[in-house]
């Protein structure tokens, strides 16, 4: 067990690849998820020289609450949690919403080159921490349509109770700190800095078209 705060992104990439160390120079890629998620996913990526992507998904809000998660969506793929209180209407609409903002965002963040190929792949996705969990969730789902060798998910921060059903849906899951107090992703970092547009592409190598 770690110390209960990390000062930063950096040491927590840092740390996590100690822990993924079997997968340095292997046949694995790193998939970090944006934004809070690329810096982990580049430290992880440099230490263990693997190849680093992104892969994108979005929570769906309740209608009456946007920060309350009832589901998310990938670019191929939904996960709808029952609220009978959710209008159907309402949920389509957002998930058509918010996929036409994740083709813009894969578009700014990856320009015009290909998603890297994962069939066959040991697929490592990253992410700054789980709060719910839906949203990462839907992202493996899509993943699995790719076909990798293996799935393994690497997280800084997570609650207690969310680790059986992360440790079920992957076929590894690696974290620093399982929070029986969970506080919300950010209370676990000394430095929970926003990250922005422009320090993703630089870290994917993407020219910023602003410049």
């Amino acid at each position: 067990m770690y110390n209960e705060i990390l000062k930063d992104r950096m040491e927590a990439g840092f740390l996590l690849s100690e822990k993924l160390k079997k997968y340095q120079d292997s046949n694995s890629v790193v998939l970090a998820v944006p934004r809070g998620g690329v810096p982990i996913g580049h430290e992880i990526a440099k230490r263990l020289h693997l190849p680093l992507d992104i892969v994108l998904s979005k929570k769906i809000g309740h209608p009456f609450n946007k920060e309350f998660a009832i589901g998310a969506v990938s670019l191929d793929s939904a996960i709808i949690d029952q609220h009978p209180d959710v209008p159907k209407e309402y949920i389509e609409k957002e998930t058509i919403r918010l996929r036409e903002l994740l083709q813009e965002k894969y578009k700014l963040y990856r320009g015009d080159r290909d998603p890297i190929e994962l069939a066959g792949k040991n697929v490592i996705v990253v992410d700054d921490g789980i709060a719910t969990g839906n949203t990462l969730l839907v992202t493996l789902a899509m993943l699995r349509k790719k076909k990798p060798a293996k799935i393994i998910v690497a997280v800084p921060v997570l609650p207690y109770d969310t680790v059986k059903t992360f440790e079920e849906n992957t076929d590894e899951f690696v974290y620093l700190i399982a929070s029986i107090h969970f506080r919300g992703v950010g209370g676990f970092y000394e430095n929970f800095y926003q990250v922005e547009d422009d320090e993703v592409m630089r870290m994917l190598n993407v020219p910023n078209p602003i410049e």
